[in-house]
């Protein structure tokens, strides 16, 4: 497998797992319209995966169907960070406005890319995320602007800050750091990176949930 192929399924398996984790709050979000937010976003990651699925099956003789659900769960290569189940609501906020950060990061890089078609692609996707990252921001405020609710992002963020960090590799990774400590006010504690390919045991769960379907019906079935 090539080093890009390699680096388009990190990007699509996170976009996946994500979408599908922000999906789990349809119906019990804490507020109306936070249901329809994260079902749209989970829509567009889901999408954006799609479209970074395309490109690898190009390479690899197959379908983004098939990379997205017939692979097993220890073939993703998708970061720690997306993989966990985050019930809470704090938590869940934590984890979105560092899963966004740090995304905008690798897509800024990537929009730099010598790589055409991936440039191209960042940039369609960066016009998407930026709503994302909006949405993200604006429940950052909301939390920072009481007591108690700053208080528990900053210890949801200390929870997550390892997986965070284990989104980017080496080269971006410092950026990370110092806008979530300009965002916060404050010095993070050093923490070892969550790399890839350390998968937590929820996403054999998610994945069985996932493929349900798709495993339910005869190898070569047309949908």
């Amino acid at each position: 497998m090539s080093d890009r192929t390699d680096l388009l399924l990190a990007l699509a398996d996170d976009e996946l797992i994500l979408g599908w984790r922000n999906s789990e709050w349809t119906g019990i979000a804490p507020f109306l319209e936070e249901d329809v937010a994260f079902s749209s976003i989970a829509q567009n990651e889901i999408g954006h995966a799609r479209a970074l699925y395309e490109l690898a099956a190009r390479e690899l003789g197959s379908t983004a169907d098939e990379l997205a659900f017939d692979r097993t769960p220890e073939e993703y290569r998708s970061a720690a960070l997306v993989e966990l189940r985050r019930l809470e609501w704090a938590r869940t906020i934590a984890r979105h406005w560092l899963y966004e950060t740090a995304d905008e990061i690798r897509i800024a890089s990537l929009k730099a890319s010598s790589d055409m078609e991936i440039a191209g692609l960042a940039a369609k996707i960066d016009r998407e995320e930026a709503y994302h990252r909006m949405h993200a921001e604006m429940w950052v405020d909301r939390l920072l602007a009481s007591e108690d609710g700053r208080a528990r992002l900053e210890e949801a963020i200390a929870e997550l800050w390892p997986y965070a960090l284990g989104v980017l590799d080496d080269v971006l990774r410092p950026e990370l750091v110092a806008r979530a400590q300009e965002r916060l006010g404050r010095v993070l504690p050093d923490a070892e990176p969550v790399p890839r390919g350390v998968h937590e045991a929820e996403l054999a769960e998610l994945w069985e949930e996932m493929t349900s379907v798709r495993r339910s019906a005869p190898a070569g079935a047309q949908w």
